[in-house]
């Protein structure tokens, strides 16, 4: 199996070291795994004047699978939009049809404490969200900013973007997330916001076409503001969600606080035949960048989800899963997940306590 390596920027080198350090030594039991490493995002800029070089693209392309860490920084705020590290993240996923990203939200117990909500909140957690990936308004054109008349006379600036779901996007993206319901508990909630927009009507009718195929799964529907509310009061609700881009950045990004720390949540960004790019669903972090405290353990995570759906190898994405199990529950703690009487650890040493655990 090749595997190309993407550090990208801030964080991203100390988080992804960790991980390799795991493949490390899978490879030394005897899993073949090549690895191959190549700047994205800021890195990519600095080394090729291009969030994604065509190196790079060419690897991940080549690759039955990507890892990737973070990318952004401050020091790249000022380039112009094109150059910027996200957009080199967004051309990845388009470029890979990297259209369905899996986002699960687990709470082990050792870290109810951790969480934000009270522990009979969230105790048991264990809910999936899924998330589209390449369309709506992060894709949808007409994009910009232009110079507009101004309704009080004279002109203005007026900023624009384009919510664009096409039925089949949709649909493609709905038999994902109903085959992942069916091997969890059945139920799909589909977010959306079709009182008022016209995209997510069209994606509340898709959903319940393609809810005929799978007459198992229970297939509710939820309003996104609504859904923000029910996330943080009754949480264990949901099993798995489906929602479209925007939505799901915002939600996916809320249920990672129920889990005590988005350092602990990886993701998954798969294509029609399960080619995946794994990665944290935290960012650069800039501020602890090169300190060594940065929690290694959502990229970690990512491998397993790596062997889940990728490989296809649920013995060793269980292998890796239980290995983070086994430090949560010795009480080793990086800082962001670290309460009174735990021991507070490094982002090195908490990868090397995983890699012995394996």
């Amino acid at each position: 199996m090749k595997v190309a390596i993407l550090p990208g920027d801030g964080i991203g080198p100390e988080i992804v070291a960790q991980a390799v350090k795991v493949l490390e030594a899978l490879r030394a039991d005897g899993a073949k795994i090549e690895m191959e490493t190549a700047p994205i995002g800021g890195a990519g800029y600095d080394a090729a004047g291009d969030p994604l070089p065509e190196a790079t693209l060419k690897l991940a392309r080549e690759a039955d699978a990507v890892l990737l860490g973070a990318v952004g920084g401050p020091q790249y705020d000022t380039l112009d939009r094109p150059l910027r590290p996200e957009r080199g993240l967004l051309r990845i996923r388009k470029e890979l049809n990297l259209f369905a990203n899996l986002r699960p939200a687990l709470l082990y117990p050792e870290l109810a404490s951790a969480s934000s909500l009270k522990p009979e909140v969230v105790a048991g957690l264990d809910l999936m969200i899924v998330r589209e990936l390449t369309g709506d308004v992060y894709f949808g054109q007409p994009r910009g900013i232009e110079i507009r008349p101004s309704p009080n006379g004279g002109s203005e600036r007026v900023g624009f973007n384009t919510m664009l779901y096409a039925e089949s996007e949709v649909s493609r993206v709905a038999h994902v997330a109903f085959g992942i319901a069916m091997k969890r508990g059945r139920k799909l909630c589909s977010v959306e916001k079709a009182n008022v927009l016209e995209c997510s009507e069209l994606w509340k009718e898709v959903m319940i076409e393609v809810s005929k195929d799978y007459p198992e799964v229970a297939l509710s529907h939820m309003y996104v503001d609504n859904a923000a509310m029910q996330l943080i009061r009754a949480p264990k609700q949901f099993d798995t969600i489906v929602t479209g881009n925007l939505f799901g950045d915002i939600l996916s990004d809320a249920a990672s606080m129920l889990s005590g720390s988005i350092g602990m949540l990886p993701s998954a960004s798969l294509d029609e035949h399960n080619k995946g790019m794994y990665e944290p669903i935290h960012g650069s972090a800039p501020d602890i960048a090169g300190k060594n405290l940065a929690n290694p353990l959502a990229t970690i995570l990512s491998l397993a989800m790596m062997y889940r759906y990728t490989v296809a190898d649920l013995a060793t994405a269980d292998r890796i899963e239980g290995a983070v199990k086994k430090v949560i529950a010795q009480g080793l703690r990086t800082g962001d997940i670290w309460t009174e009487g735990t021991q507070k650890v490094s982002c090195s040493e908490m990868g090397d306590a995983v890699v012995k655990a394996i």
